[in-house]
């Protein structure tokens, strides 16, 4: 007897038509390991032909798994997201599980609803890309014994589970570069400052002119939100002072394209008149003209490593929350001048 109709196909019908136990088939569909080859071909056949499709929700909720992360991301407008998502389904792919992907676009009421849907018994984790408001959600997740791993935030309490990068210590390295220059007036485009990592960058900028003995300037310092948009006004603003800076540091690449173009717009040309320098090193960073000077954060293998952590909270419920902060490294390409180099040709 065959059926056609897959909404009436139920696993107790694949384990009679395959002559295995429910078990058995339950274990195929878990892609558990301790099911003969040749039984586990048969069964996936049976499912095959009989139209059986797994209800990955209702397995959810009725306590199993369902072979689903969860990936909760601010927007899809980035390389720096690409970069990280394409280290996440790598390793998801790699131990047969799916992605479900939600974007929140910077709303922090559309991560709480998120979340908590998803809590609802639909995936068996979450990742959580630069998320902005976990403090809200924080204690659903441990209701429903959510496994997450937050990536590239600081974390909200030591039980978290979260992956970074240095950022405070890339800030720096980037600033100290400029100052090796010769640059004193350096701008700063910070990020979205609720963000742990835009506010460690900033941290990095600070310490680097404190260590130099040289006097932090506010009025270089502008408030800018990872978007190249606000990278392109808030480097207008910078040239526009009474005495402008004489290099750019962006909190991330994306705000460094919007303060070239600002610089080009005002006859400036890079780095002749001004140099610039970004961070996260994504793809784009190495074709504009010129190449962008900036910091790598290992984006992918943040992704990774966030991966990996969840799996293993995953096979083992009672594995200590981990904390991994990955190095950063300084990238440097053609948009930095030294400053005895401008004073020269000027």
């Amino acid at each position: 007897m065959r059926f056609r109709n897959s909404g009436n196909v139920t696993i107790i019908d694949v384990a009679r038509e395959a002559g295995v136990s429910y078990t058995t088939v339950s274990r195929v569909i878990n892609n558990n390991e301790h099911v003969r080859l040749p039984t586990r071909e048969r069964v996936m056949k049976v499912m095959e032909s009989l139209g059986y499709e797994v209800n990955r929700q209702a397995r959810g909720l009725a306590g199993g798994r369902s072979n689903i992360i969860g990936l909760l991301v601010p927007d899809l407008g980035t390389g720096y997201i690409g970069e990280i998502v394409r280290g996440i389904d790598a390793e998801l792919g790699a131990a047969q599980y799916d992605l479900m992907l939600y974007t929140t676009h910077q709303r922090k009421g559309k991560e709480a609803s998120y979340v908590a849907s998803l809590a609802r018994g639909s995936v068996d984790g979450l990742l959580l890309v630069l998320p902005r408001n976990p403090g809200a959600y924080r204690d659903i997740l441990n209701r429903q014994n959510i496994a997450y791993i937050l990536i590239d935030h600081q974390g909200i309490g030591e039980a978290d589970a979260a992956v970074g990068a240095t950022n405070r210590q890339g800030g720096y390295d980037a600033t100290e570069y400029l100052l090796r220059l010769g640059h004193r007036r350096i701008g700063f485009i910070t990020g979205t400052l609720e963000m742990g990592c835009a506010q460690e960058r900033l941290a990095g900028y600070q310490q680097a002119l404190a260590d130099r003995g040289v006097c932090a300037d506010p009025q270089l310092v502008r408030e800018g939100d990872f978007h190249q948009p606000r990278g392109y006004t808030a480097a207008l603003e910078l040239l526009s002072l009474p005495k402008p800076p004489t290099a750019i540091f962006a909190s991330n690449d994306v705000s460094a394209f919007g303060a070239m173009d600002a610089i080009r717009e005002r006859g400036l040309r890079i780095p002749d008149d001004i140099s610039v320098v970004g961070f996260d090193d994504i793809a784009q960073a190495s074709s504009v003209r010129p190449t962008l000077t900036t910091v790598r954060q290992p984006l992918e293998q943040m992704g990774r490593t966030a991966a990996r952590l969840l799996l293993e909270c995953l096979k083992n419920p009672s594995h200590l929350a981990k904390r991994v902060e990955l190095a950063t490294s300084l990238i440097v390409r053609e948009s930095c001048r030294s400053i005895e180099t401008l004073t020269e040709a000027a």
